[in-house]
């Protein structure tokens, strides 16, 4: 991590954050409170914006007792552990991982710092939720994996869209065979680009890990793992100007278009991009189009609002070809929940439905799109995970 890549702000707002565990906490909270081995000792790195939206939820877990903030910037983490009353602060990992004990680490910092981070902290025995992505690259991604097994850790990686209302609707829609044989799928999320870091645009950065990502996420989630890509990408703005001030060229592709194969014969599109004009800006909650659809041969459904902020699912059936909107259930899903469910799934042995496998799916699709805009040929993949998400 740079100084200059401080200045991160939120996508979305953090009204919802109270939603998570509001049902849960009633019934248990009083529990975990007694039960000190419910409650998991969770330290936070990366202080900056995102940890608005991840603090206020991971404070009102019951499975949740948070020891350590860590940022490089000492303010940062001073002024999250005021606010959210964390007892330990520290300005490195090294002092982080040599400090007070803790079970999960939360990794909130620049992307491409993700795998190193990551792979120190599995090394010394800590279990980790990590923002996405989890590695630069899929051999990466198996090394971490492959270290957190011989540590008995747990590693998970967001983003978390299989754990909302709409995502299971759709995915049982789509296996009770309501669309009749699926033939195609198309998601997009773009917005006109960060403006307040630099590490959107340098290599490892990019529409594909930061945007892309949640939609490849979905639909691999519902139509299983990718055989192949075909993809191109480009640089539609070559230079950018960060913080009102600093200039700077861009490295990474701020457009993407990547097809993907998912077997007999679905074909699914993802499009992403730093360059589209969106009039509700980064608030999800304002955008009423279909954003996720697919299509079969005797239905069609689509997703109302983004994935990550989702507001509901239409469905089109041969039966009743008049839409009718389903999942309309915001109360049970943010997009920033997945650490809080870490803690809870190590506190009582819960598996989630979040898994590391899939989130390097996702991660080897966004390597082999890029590789497939540099050679202009089809990639396989070989990763997998397990599919059905939700049976």
């Amino acid at each position: 991590m740079t100084e200059d890549l401080i200045n991160r702000r939120t996508f979305v707002g953090t009204g919802a954050a109270a939603m998570l565990f509001g049902a849960v906490a009633s019934a248990s909270s009083a529990a975990a409170a007694d039960d000190k081995t419910r409650r998991i000792r969770v330290a936070i790195i990366g202080c900056g914006s995102v940890s608005n939206v991840y603090l206020p939820q991971l404070s009102r877990c019951p499975h949740v007792e948070l020891v350590s903030a860590c940022d490089i910037i000492p303010q940062r983490a001073k002024e999250q552990s005021e606010r959210y009353k964390i007892p330990n602060q520290y300005t490195h990992i090294d002092q982080l991982l040599a400090g007070v004990p803790f079970d999960l680490m939360v990794n909130l910092t620049d992307m491409q710092e993700h795998e190193r981070l990551n792979l120190q902290a599995v090394n010394a025995g800590k279990n980790v939720w990590s923002e996405k992505p989890m590695a630069n690259s899929l051999e990466a991604g198996e090394k971490l994996l492959t270290a957190a097994k011989m540590k008995g850790v747990k590693v998970w990686g967001a983003p978390a869209m299989v754990m909302s209302p709409q995502f299971a609707f759709i995915a049982k829609t789509v296996q009770s065979g309501a669309l009749g044989r699926v033939a195609a799928a198309h998601a997009d999320y773009g917005h006109t680009g960060p403006e307040w870091s630099v590490f959107f645009y340098e290599k490892g950065g990019g529409s594909l890990p930061d945007l892309a990502v949640y939609n490849l996420t979905t639909l691999t989630g519902v139509l299983g793992p990718a055989k192949s890509v075909v993809a191109m990408t480009s640089i539609v703005t070559p230079t950018r100007t960060i913080g009102g001030k600093k200039e700077i060229k861009v490295i990474a592709e701020d457009n993407a278009m990547v097809l993907l194969d998912h077997g007999n014969g679905v074909i699914s599109h993802i499009q992403s991009g730093f360059n589209y004009f969106n009039p509700h800006g980064h608030d999800g909650g304002k955008e009423q189009r279909h954003t996720v659809n697919i299509v079969g041969t005797k239905g069609y459904i689509g997703l109302v609002g983004y994935d990550w902020d989702p507001q509901g699912v239409d469905l089109s059936t041969e039966d009743e070809p008049a839409f009718k909107r389903h999942a309309t259930d915001q109360a049970n899903f943010e997009w920033a929940m997945g650490a809080s469910l870490a803690a809870e799934s190590l506190a009582t042995g819960k598996d989630l439905l979040i898994t590391p496998e899939h989130a390097l799916h996702v991660l080897e699709i966004i390597q082999a799109a890029r590789e497939s805009q540099d050679s202009g040929h089809r990639v396989q993949l070989r990763s997998k995970f397990q599919w059905p998400v939700i049976s």
